[in-house]
């Protein structure tokens, strides 16, 4: 075996041991893609799970104030669809449409609970919206927990060299998760919603 043999050999196994680093460097960089978007999908789901039960006690305190509200029969049965669509939803956008429509809902009996002292004292309706307030909270931390990672998961998508193996595996951004924060405007009372 020659000199020129040995150098071609080395050469080889230095080639190799390149290919294996840059394999273990892609491999890397595309598992760190899948974590992030699986832990987006599972936040994701956590929301879904978070509205259904926001809709649950809407359904809950329209019960409570019907007798001193007027409430259309349709309010009822957008509440019972909702909580079928909360859990077929797939992009930010379907979460967010009905995002909007159960916090006109929510405005509105709150605006009910307000006009009638009644409605105030009762411990069920405090209960109820005590426990509307603690939904409200999981469902802005699961927000925020899922918008960071998706900010994590398309920062990626923009530098090198991450891009270019996202780019290479086909991977697309992941859409952030934006809910109407016009929480602070008295709402309208409105029950054909």
């Amino acid at each position: 075996m020659g000199l020129s043999s040995i150098i071609t050999l080395a050469l080889l196994a230095l080639v190799a041991v390149f290919i294996i680093i840059i394999a273990f460097i892609v491999a890397g960089i595309y598992n760190r893609f899948q974590q992030l978007k699986n832990g987006a999908e599972a936040t994701f789901n956590q929301i879904k799970v978070a509205m259904k039960k926001r809709l649950d006690l809407l359904s809950e305190l329209l019960e409570s104030v019907k007798s001193y509200a007027r409430y259309e029969r349709d309010t009822f049965e957008r509440v019972t669809k909702m909580r079928t669509e909360v859990m077929k939803a797939s992009t930010p956008q379907d979460l967010q449409k009905i995002d909007a429509e159960t916090r006109g809902i929510l405005g509105n009996i709150i605006v009910s609970v307000e006009n009638y002292p009644e409605l105030k004292t009762s411990s069920v309706v405090q209960e109820l919206m005590s426990s509307a307030k603690s939904v409200e909270d999981e469902i802005a931390r699961l927000r925020y927990t899922y918008n960071n990672v998706v900010q994590e998961y398309n920062t990626r998508m923009d530098i090198i060299p991450d891009s270019i193996i996202a780019r290479l595996m086909g991977l697309k951004k992941l859409e952030y998760l934006h809910f109407e924060e016009a929480v602070e405007r008295r709402p309208e009372l409105n029950w054909n919603i």
